[in-house]
């Protein structure tokens, strides 16, 4: 392997901006030629790029701006200082060129609008170099002779950070100096399009290709962060390298031919890259890496980068010469040499794309060991994944996706309102181009499924605009929303249940804001949901079996909203449905009600609220109610007289078994629960809340003896003020104990002690005090009798 010192390597980076300051001509790089027979024998050979300046002293082809005809002339020079064997052929005569579209608009659209992310430049120009070794590789295949100069196919990039200089070089197939002026004199030309097409027309089309760029303005990513871009070419086709050199916002550009050897490269393209002084950042290597870990982490040539590396070594240490005079004091000691240890810096090529793209290969041949590692490494996850599909969509549109169900949900991070996650990456012939997304791939409520999308449909320059009207991106959508559910169904449907109430402990949730956004996928997120029941209160249970326990004669599937399962358990509306062993589900999330009201139906079941009017519960025997309206129809009018506009009407329970009343909502307003959860609104709307809550029946249980009671009293006396009272705070009880919010609690409390005080007035005080006070012995007291002697009448005696 060969290695660089770390000063040997400061000298050559620093060396080239000296000498480029102080020459007119322009800057290019040089390729040295390093040996490395000792890993790949003696008769080949490996090219290490750095960064050196050669004299450019030949012609330059140039092309002017006409402003008066708005058209551009290219006006071409030959070299007149050519190879040794040419150096007195006379020039040939100059060309004349034309661009096909404006320049300088153009620039100025691709630096300023094409792309919104600066970083997306080194994406570009790797997505170029892998398409010219592509090339290279396809026409080997009929021509080996294209690869006698290297046969190593790769791209190394190379970096300055003290003079801000990147240096890109792929030793792919090249451009001739007609292939310079048609694809980088000409925006918006794509070589790769042109070779697409004629491979497309050729007996060979049915060949796989995994060329990527087709845009034709990749390679002017560049000038988002470079002032001037140098790109030094050689292709096989030609026993001439050729150096390109343009400036940003410049209306001409230059080509000469090179002819320093120390520059010479066997076979490709090296661009380098002047970069503007706000983004001289990109040249630290470790920013280098990091990109291309990012966004081209799986494309299919090997990445090298220039990195600094060190090696742990152990070396001597001078012993201190107390030490050392106190050792030989004492000659039956041994003797050991100090050592410590030290990190030796150099520099050397880093293999920057290691991981390989699993979605390329064979599902069957993937096991859940490499599913569950790419995971972990992707997505920077700890624990597996409860599930994966890896899956290949063909036809109208054609892309590969890996996809995820995490284990746990992001910490911190579980805001369901916030469509935005960098969960899903998108790939365009495996070159990432992006993982901010807002809901363009997934819906906001399947965020939490993480996973790879690599579509080679999609053009690599992938904005937000086009993905939200791209008909592509919408068919994309489709297919991996449909996938997703079956993972999640696959699941709840596995033997291991735990693994089902894990997903839904952390994502149910998200299912359940499903129902609200997606009526598309309603019948694939009903048998996904989970609630509680009056019949299992501990364990959740699906609908399908609500469904398998329902009665034979039960229609509709029942449900009661709740704030917990013990309020749910505890309110009146259940007692007429428990007394029939009828299954109430509990709604005890604050989404869940929305969610049922949404879904509506499961199976040809409707979703009945049983806190609401007109509750049907089947098995009615119309000559007892008509009795029992005849007995008491006055008292429900009544008691609705003197309820007044608090409730809408007074009526006859079906639903209750031992408590006196009940206040039910209309069938089209607010349950008590669904009030209660408006009410803490921040934003809540006050006029849409008295619409909302202004229809209250007030149900009466003729079978409760305090109804009873209030019945006799109306027809004694309606007018006695004690039985009015009992009416007011029978109201308030059923207020509260429906789950409704008393308006005055403290009145209500008011009426509770009244009428405390008037059940409990003298009833233990006389035995309290007979309790508590022990009897005493009655007093005697001694009385003095006086004789009185009869008086006769007349006064004797």
């Amino acid at each position: 392997m060969h290695r660089l010192s770390r000063s040997s390597v400061s000298a050559a980076l620093r060396a080239p901006a000296t000498r480029y300051r102080n020459s007119a001509a322009a800057p290019i790089l040089s390729s040295t030629l390093i040996s490395d027979s000792a890993v790949r024998g003696d008769n080949n050979t490996m090219w290490y790029s750095a960064i050196t300046v050669g004299k450019c002293d030949m012609a330059r082809h140039s092309v002017h701006l006409n402003l008066k005809s708005g058209s551009f002339l290219g006006s071409r020079y030959d070299s007149t200082a050519a190879a040794s064997d040419s150096a007195n052929s006379p020039p040939p005569p100059a060309e004349k060129y034309e661009y096909q579209a404006e320049v300088s608009r153009l620039m100025d659209l691709i630096v300023n609008s094409l792309y919104s992310n600066k970083e997306v430049f080194l994406r570009e120009l790797i997505s170029n170099a892998s398409d010219a070794l592509d090339k290279l590789r396809y026409l080997s295949v009929t021509d080996s002779l294209l690869l006698k100069d290297a046969v190593d196919l790769d791209i190394r990039i190379q970096t300055d950070k003290d003079n801000g200089i990147i240096t890109i070089t792929d030793s792919g197939i090249g451009m001739t100096r007609q292939e310079l002026v048609d694809c980088l004199g000409t925006i918006a030309q794509s070589g790769t399009a042109k070779f697409l097409k004629a491979v497309k027309e050729s007996k060979d089309a049915g060949t796989d290709n995994n060329l990527i760029g087709q845009f034709g303005v990749g390679f002017y990513s560049a000038f988002l962060v470079s002032d001037k871009v140098v790109v030094s070419t050689k292709s096989p086709k030609s026993d001439r390298q050729y150096v390109w050199e343009g400036e940003a916002n410049a209306s001409s550009y230059t080509i000469c031919e090179e002819t320093n050897p120390e520059n010479l490269i066997p076979r490709g393209t090296r661009l380098t890259l002047y970069l503007k002084h706000d983004d001289k950042g990109f040249a630290h290597p470790e920013r280098i890496q990091k990109l291309v870990k990012n966004y081209s982490q799986f494309v299919s040539f090997p990445i090298y980068t220039w990195q600094e590396k060190g090696i742990t070594k152990e070396v001597e240490v001078d012993e201190d010469p107390v030490e050392a005079k106190d050792a030989n004091q004492d000659e039956k000691i041994e003797k050991k040499k100090k050592t410590k240890k030290v990190v030796e810096r150099y520099w050397d090529w880093d293999l920057a794309n290691e991981t390989q793209p699993i979605w390329l290969r064979n599902p069957k041949e993937v096991t859940t060991e490499e599913y569950n590692e790419f995971y972990k490494k992707t997505f920077n996850e700890y624990a597996d994944p409860l599930a994966s599909s890896h899956f290949t969509t063909e036809g109208e549109v054609e892309f590969r996706s890996v996809l995820y169900v995490p284990a746990v949900s992001p910490m911190g991070k579980d805001d369901i309102i916030n469509p935005k996650t960098k969960n899903i990456r998108l790939y365009v012939k495996r070159v990432f181009i992006s993982d901010d997304f807002d809901g363009e791939l997934f819906p906001r409520y399947l965020s939490f499924v993480k996973g790879v999308v690599d579509s080679n449909d999609l053009p690599l320059n992938v904005s937000r605009e086009i993905l939200q009207e791209s008909r592509i991106v919408r068919i994309m959508r489709k297919r991996l929303v449909r996938k997703a559910f079956d993972m999640i169904l696959g699941i709840s449907m596995s033997e291991n249940r735990a693994d089902y109430e894990t997903f839904w402990e952390n994502f149910g949730k998200r299912l359940k804001l499903g129902c609200i956004e997606d009526r598309e996928n309603h019948k694939r997120l009903a048998p996904l949901l989970r609630f509680f029941s009056s019949q299992s209160e501990d364990e959740m249970i699906s609908l399908d079996e609500y469904v398998e326990n329902m009665k034979p004669e039960q229609k509709d599937i029942y449900y009661i909203a709740a704030d917990s399962v013990s309020s749910a358990r505890n309110a009146p509306f259940l007692e007429r449905l428990l007394e029939k062993d009828l299954e109430v589900l509990y709604l005890v999330d604050p989404i869940d009600e929305v969610a049922i009201q949404n879904l509506k139906a499961y199976k040809d079941k409707n979703f009945v609220d049983i806190s609401k009017e007109d509750l049907d519960l089947g098995g009615k025997n119309e000559e007892e109610e008509k009795v029992t309206k005849e007995e008491f129809g006055k008292t429900c009018d009544w008691i609705k007289k003197r309820l007044g506009e608090n409730v809408a009407s007074v009526q006859i329970s079906n639903r209750l078994r031992s408590s006196p009343c009940v206040l039910v909502s209309g069938k089209f307003g607010w349950s008590a629960n669904m009030e209660r959860l408006m009410k803490a609104q921040t934003v809540g709307d006050t006029s849409t809340l008295e619409f909302m809550k202004g229809r209250r029946v007030f149900e009466i249980n003729p079978e409760h003896p305090i109804i009873r009671e209030l019945n006799a009293a109306y027809k004694s006396n309606p007018d006695d003020e004690d039985a009015l009272k009992a009416i007011d705070l029978l109201y308030d009880a059923a207020l509260v104990s429906s789950g409704y919010t008393p308006d005055n609690p403290a009145q209500l409390s008011g009426k509770i002690y009244e009428m405390m005080g008037m059940a409990i007035s003298g009833k233990w005080s006389t035995f309290g005090v007979q309790d508590t006070v022990s009897p005493q012995p009655p007093r005697v007291e001694t009385l003095e009798a006086e004789v009185v002697e009869p008086v006769e009448a007349g006064g004797q005696k």
